[in-house]
């Protein structure tokens, strides 16, 4: 979606408001099964002084698979945005500076770069994820297995002893 900037490039203190769902064909990481709920992002644009500022939340409902244990959960995400626009052709090669083509913000374009940017290399179903074992596959979040832990190698002459 196009947001029409026109009415408040000149206009110190005037805000435009959006709400708009965010496609999630772009969208593709290998953590995500699926997007249990449109993702939504609502927010305005306000001219503060001249500068442009992009503010809002994104809001994400999802079906994730561990990376540590391949279990999957349910994950919300908010995200709280912040980002800066310009109409200077001479800023496009700043990084934290969304252009504006023409009048218009290519807000699709906004939200889908915010929302792969915040999103994490590695998706966990909690923090203290313990994975699983790696002799026997057991999920060590659901107990210890039986596994005996594998000797390092530098120690397995004085094992010897202990075998007999």
């Amino acid at each position: 979606m196009k947001l029409n900037l026109r009415d408040i490039i000149e206009i110190p203190g005037s805000r435009v408001p959006f709400s708009q769902e965010v496609d999630t064909e772009l969208l593709d990481f290998p953590s995500v099964l699926e997007y249990t709920a449109p993702i939504t992002a609502e927010g305005e644009v306000t001219n503060t002084a001249g500068i442009l500022t992009l503010t809002g939340t994104l809001h994400a409902e999802m079906r994730c698979v561990c990376d540590r244990c391949g279990a999957e959960f349910a994950r919300v995400k908010d995200l709280p945005l912040r980002v800066g626009v310009t109409a200077d052709p001479a800023a496009d090669d700043d990084p934290e500076l969304f252009p504006l083509e023409g009048d218009m913000l290519d807000l699709d374009e906004v939200l889908t770069t915010c929302f792969v940017l915040d999103m994490e290399a590695k998706s966990l179903c909690r923090p203290d994820c313990a994975g699983l074992c790696e002799q026997c596959g057991a999920n060590l979040n659901l107990g210890p297995c039986a596994c005996r832990k594998p000797l390092d190698p530098r120690l397995a002459v004085l094992e010897q002893l202990l075998d007999k």
